[in-house]
């Protein structure tokens, strides 16, 4: 992904429950050695009482390698590392939550719609049982960081 600001648009289910419609805001930037960081805070309007999230990524595209790792702190879950491959036109990441007796582990792929527009399908196991997804749509603002 690009660097700058960017918006998240989408919906929130869980395991027998209705979408949730949610919203976002990220920051994504690299540095000149290959390391990028994110930075996601997710928050859901129409349920007050659910509870925002923040991500805090942070890894490394090794040079000329489609693959790279990740560590993240998590708002909820704590930490959790994972892994990505970049495809031609996708990012695909796993990721486990650490020193969780549930067994908690996720799955994304986000798919480039084009340089400014992704699409985003998440997913959230305990075991081997999906507890929650997320769909949505990242769009790269034009205003430059400040």
């Amino acid at each position: 992904m690009e660097p700058g600001r960017w918006t998240l648009q989408g919906n929130w289910l869980e395991r027998d429950g209705l979408p949730i419609a949610m919203k976002g805001k990220l920051i994504v930037a690299w540095s000149r050695d290959d390391w990028f960081t994110l930075i996601t805070k997710l928050t859901f309007p129409q349920a007050p009482d659910r509870e925002d999230m923040t991500l805090h990524y942070r890894g490394r595209l090794d040079q000329g390698d489609r693959r790279y790792t990740f560590v993240l702190q998590h708002s909820i879950l704590g930490r959790i590392e994972g892994e990505g491959w970049i495809a031609p036109e996708s990012l695909v990441q796993r990721h486990w939550v650490l020193g969780d007796r549930q067994r908690r582990s996720g799955f994304e792929t986000i798919y480039r719609l084009s340089d400014d527009r992704y699409y985003l399908a998440s997913t959230m196991l305990t075991g081997h049982a999906l507890t929650n997804m997320m769909e949505a749509t990242l769009e790269r603002q034009t205003t430059p960081l400040t």
